[in-house]
């Protein structure tokens, strides 16, 4: 799978599309030859070719070109606690895990490639609350250091902040903080839209690198703040 660049093609959305439309077990068992070279198999050397970029923005973060225990999300939903059943993702999710990801919540880079709205994302989704307090306690301790991660001219050309956050100051923070704002935040994620264009043109796999790049600040920060490489 490594060696030569394996773009996405127009394919890829076609089959998102069709499954859209047809999100059943049966229709997904009769065209999983599509799902396999339309989607899995791109994906899988997309990885794999991701990797060698990956290792210089950071060491500490791995390109996995599996779905079980990789990079590569699975296509099935999880049904059992969600009133939507239907049984299929309609989007290619592909995270790029830190390698203390198993254990912790940890930061990662990801992308998102679905019919409407496709996104490289970066940071932390839903960390647990010892992780949440370190990355707090971080960004109440040093404002400077927060305001270059996510304030640097390539990290903003790139990236809106996005997440949920508490409606009132978390306990045990001053609601005077300059940052108090940051500080409510759930989620440390930032995403950068993308468009299919983009996303099918020769070169994304080094175009998605440089996206990945202007948002190494945020997970760097998110990184020392928990005390994990970077």
């Amino acid at each position: 799978m490594t060696g030569k660049t394996i773009s996405f093609t127009p394919e890829l959305f076609g089959f998102l599309a069709d499954l859209e439309r047809n999100n059943r077990r049966e229709w997904f068992k009769a065209n999983t030859a599509r799902y396999e070279t339309e989607l899995k198999e791109p994906a899988l050397a997309f990885i794999a070719d991701f990797a060698p970029a990956l290792k210089k923005i950071s060491p500490y973060f791995e390109a996995i070109p599996k779905t079980v225990g990789g990079s590569l999300f699975r296509i099935h939903r999880d049904t059992r606690f969600s009133h939507d059943k239907t049984p299929y993702k309609t989007h290619c999710g592909i995270h790029f895990r830190h390698r203390a990801g198993k254990n912790v919540s940890t930061p990662g880079f990801y992308l998102h490639l679905d019919l409407n709205d496709p996104f490289v994302g970066v940071g932390v989704w839903r960390p647990d609350s010892a992780s949440l307090k370190k990355i707090r306690d971080a960004v109440a301790a040093d404002p400077a250091a927060w305001r270059a991660a996510v304030g640097g001219k390539a990290f903003k050309a790139s990236y809106v902040m996005t997440g949920d956050a508490l409606k009132r100051p978390p306990r045990g923070y001053d609601p005077g903080h300059p940052l108090i704002e940051d500080l409510k935040r759930k989620d440390f994620t930032a995403l950068s839209p993308l468009d299919h264009d983009r996303i099918l043109a020769p070169g994304f796999l080094e175009d998605f690198a440089r996206t990945c790049r202007a948002g190494s600040p945020l997970v760097k920060f998110i990184c020392d703040a928990l005390g994990v490489g970077f």
